[in-house]
């Protein structure tokens, strides 16, 4: 439920969360009587065809397109690393943003087989947010302009929007997010990460349970994020608003990505009915928030990279459900005969 207005710097997230706009059923609609009378069997390429009405529905267009996607990947620090709780140091955060900008990542080579668009979004990485064990990731006002400044990245008249992070530590912060909105052990919600052994899981355990107990489970998930963090999980959950706000579709990466459609999703479940899961992580616990979420990942890979690599690959799919709804001949234009013909 959405709280009262209280004058408070979320009381403007607050009003666009209930006034977010629906789908379109009309463009839906014309979608699904084009697919009727096109050559193949009526729904054979089930979730192909689901995917081109979703993102007819989202856009506002009977004819979706992809001609502008976009991957967000939003860079970020976070005190708790100073734990050991990641198989890497923070250094590597600005290491891999450097990788990004010279075409040496992963991400970049995923962008340029499927013509993707990627701009990175760096958020003072010089300055990690606290350590959470002892103290809050933002005072609200300052989440509240992180979740702000996430909203530009829908800038520019894109058509589809790709959300990925890179953030050393940042699976123990989502992590923590997940424990506080959904309860059980900080060990359901704790995994491997970038590859920390035996050790650094348990630290990392240990690291969600003294954050979730000082803070406390539940409450208003704005407040979550708040004193969680981290700033790229914030910004992802403005992008995210933005996107619904502007008629573009989202699709949605790993974990971490997951734990901002979580928060907005604490606060109005259908405020995320315009995302695409694009995958299920090696992450165990991402198995358990997305069954949360209510959602299906459109793909299995046993990916657990980040970079939005995993959002990358389902656009290729997205591309393709496109490419075949837009571009395939219909029964009569084929000259081919029709069921009962």
């Amino acid at each position: 439920m959405i709280a009262a207005v209280t004058g408070l710097p979320f009381d403007d997230i607050r009003r666009l969360l209930a006034g977010l706009p629906g789908p379109d059923e009309a463009a839906r609609a014309a979608v699904a009587a084009r697919d009727a009378v096109l050559t193949k069997p009526a729904g054979s390429l089930v979730r192909l065809e689901d995917i081109a009405a979703w993102m007819a529905a989202w856009q506002g267009r009977s004819t979706p397109t992809m001609q502008k996607p976009l991957v967000a990947v939003f860079a970020a620090n976070h005190g708790i690393a100073s734990r050991g709780v990641s198989a890497f140091p923070p250094a590597v955060t600005r290491q891999m943003v450097a990788n990004f900008s010279t075409g040496g990542a992963a991400i970049n080579q995923i962008c340029k087989a499927y013509g993707l668009g990627l701009k990175v979004f760096e958020l003072a990485l010089d300055q990690p947010t606290p350590d959470i064990v002892v103290e809050d990731a933002f005072d609200e006002k300052s989440c509240a302009a992180t979740i702000a400044y996430g909203m530009e990245a829908v800038a520019g008249g894109i058509d589809l929007l790709c959300l990925g992070e890179m953030g050393i530590a940042n699976t123990t912060v989502a992590a923590a997010i997940f424990h506080a909105l959904y309860g059980g052990a900080p060990e359901d919600w704790v995994g491997r990460g970038t590859g920390v052994d035996d050790a650094g899981l348990k630290r990392k355990a240990d690291a969600v349970d003294a954050a979730v107990a000082r803070v406390g489970r539940g409450g208003d998930p704005l407040d979550v994020l708040r004193r969680f963090g981290g700033r790229e999980i914030a910004a992802m959950a403005g992008a995210i608003l933005a996107a619904r706000m502007e008629r573009v579709p989202v699709i949605v990466d790993g974990f971490v990505t997951t734990a901002a459609a979580a928060v907005l999703h604490a606060v109005k479940p259908s405020a995320i009915d315009h995302c695409l899961f694009a995958h299920r992580s090696a992450e165990a616990a991402h198995g358990r928030a997305l069954e949360r979420l209510g959602k299906t990942p459109l793909l299995d890979l046993g990916m657990r990279l980040g970079e939005g690599s995993g959002a990358a690959l389902a656009a290729g799919i997205v591309k393709a459900a496109l490419a075949v709804h837009n571009g395939m001949a219909t029964f009569a234009e084929a000259g081919v005969a029709g069921k009962g013909d």
